[in-house]
């Protein structure tokens, strides 16, 4: 048992620091923004099924019906392989460590759930009061999937729930061009297609949970910056690159889209990576990169499961 735990923090320790540090400064997931986020939740995943991993085995030695309850099934060989007799101090603190960890992050998600549900329910609340009204005698009918808001502020954007809804202002209306338009609206049914909502809000409430933590703070500022970069892509191939970076500008050019500001920052860079478009991984590249991700959330369960086969062999 002393032998898996170590292996699993060091296994926890690599994926949750030197590894997003040395992403963060590497320049293909800009290439790649949709095998970057496979990257960066596969190191998540690891982390987490590391300490998952480590919490079981730590409570099946410190407790005895965690113990029996986990190995009742297995052969007595592999009971004894893991050497659950006597716990170490070191091991139960751990394991009461990573116990309160384990409940900190459910809270943290369960709060970041609840508080999207309360953000979602008023900014539904204040569209109806916004949405124009319906002619009589089609105020029962669903206003469909596209929302047109009265404002002359130019703005578009997706809001996830149920139902999904696209909203653009006429504002933007006027200003864009038809082309413009088709490219703002796929940038924003693309972050609706990946799901980039559920993205958003688990790389928040890990940042939020652990600050303290390189990978989940890396994995939260990468997040925002890759989707938005995955976005532009599936625009940019549909509407072109540069249709895509003049609907970006016209949109935000009231916002200082060329600011060196750092809340413009991430805008200036999505406008020069579509006017100059960076080439594209070869696509065995991207197929052995997302391959060798997957296969690293498999080593804390090689770990775990390592010994009751050596026992079964």
């Amino acid at each position: 048992m002393t032998l898996c735990l170590l292996l699993l923090s060091t296994v926890a320790l690599a994926a949750a620091v030197p590894v997003p540090r040395a992403l963060t400064r590497a320049a293909w997931p800009e290439r790649e923004p949709v095998v970057g986020l496979w990257v960066w939740q596969c190191l998540v995943a690891t982390v987490l099924l590391c300490c998952l991993a480590a919490l079981v085995l730590g409570a099946a030695a410190v407790f005895h019906t965690v113990r029996d309850h986990v190995f009742a099934p297995a052969p007595p060989a592999v009971t004894a392989a893991y050497d659950l007799s006597a716990a170490p101090v070191w091991a139960v603190v751990s394991t009461l460590l990573l116990a309160a960890g384990a409940a900190w992050t459910t809270a943290m998600l369960a709060r970041e759930l609840v508080e999207t549900r309360r953000r979602r329910g008023a900014a539904r609340a204040q569209l109806r009061e916004r949405a124009p009204d319906l002619p009589p005698g089609l105020g029962t009918l669903e206003r469909g999937p596209l929302l047109v808001l009265e404002d002359e502020y130019p703005d578009a954007w997706w809001m996830p729930g149920s139902p999904p809804q696209l909203i653009v202002t006429t504002g933007a209306l006027h200003r864009l061009t038809d082309h413009q338009l088709d490219a703002v609206l796929t940038h924003e049914r693309g972050h609706a297609r990946a799901r980039h909502d559920w993205l958003l809000h688990l790389s928040t409430a890990l940042a939020t949970g652990f600050p303290r933590v390189p990978l989940f703070a890396h994995f939260c500022d990468q997040t925002h910056r890759l989707v938005e970069l995955a976005a532009d892509d599936t625009a940019s191939r549909r509407c072109g690159h540069l249709t895509t970076a003049l609907a970006l500008i016209t949109l935000n050019q009231h916002r200082g889209v060329l600011s060196c500001a750092s809340s413009h920052r991430l805008l200036g860079e999505r406008v020069d990576r579509l006017l100059e478009p960076p080439p594209r991984l070869l696509r065995r590249q991207r197929a052995l990169t997302s391959a060798t991700a997957a296969l690293v959330p498999l080593l804390p369960l090689l770990i775990v499961f390592g010994p009751g086969l050596s026992a079964l062999a």
